[in-house]
């Protein structure tokens, strides 16, 4: 069973910094795309970034290019979302996501993810 369980939100002020860290746990995540997405209240959830498990190539949100980088440790099974320069606009519940490479059209899409994290708070003040 694909467990995912992220860490690192909190309430930190504009321009400063957070790490969030998507553990993984279950049958390998070899042929899977991992991904951050993210909820403000009122809207939908969001792309923010992914990564290919294998191999390690990444995709960005516009509004992220340059302030987030996202990264995987595979040794210790996790999933990292380094944010910088965070902003007002950036607070959100932010979610872990796994989805199967092999069918995967649109990494930006969240009906293509299969696994969910219960999310974490990111609150930024301005």
């Amino acid at each position: 069973q694909v467990q995912l369980v992220e860490s690192g939100g909190g309430l930190l002020q504009a321009g400063g910094s957070l790490r969030l860290s998507c553990a993984c746990s279950g049958p390998t995540f070899s042929l899977s795309v991992m991904a951050w997405f993210r909820q403000a209240p009122g809207n939908d959830r969001e792309f923010v970034a992914a990564i290919i498990w294998s191999g390690g190539i990444t995709n960005y949100a516009d509004y992220v290019k340059g302030r987030f980088t996202v990264s995987r440790d595979i040794t210790k099974r996790m999933v990292y979302l380094q944010m910088n320069s965070l902003q007002p606009d950036d607070t959100a519940v932010y979610y872990c996501a796994a989805g199967p490479l092999a069918s995967m059209r649109d990494t930006r899409n969240p009906r293509e993810y299969e696994h969910w994290g219960q999310g974490t708070q990111v609150t930024v003040s301005s």
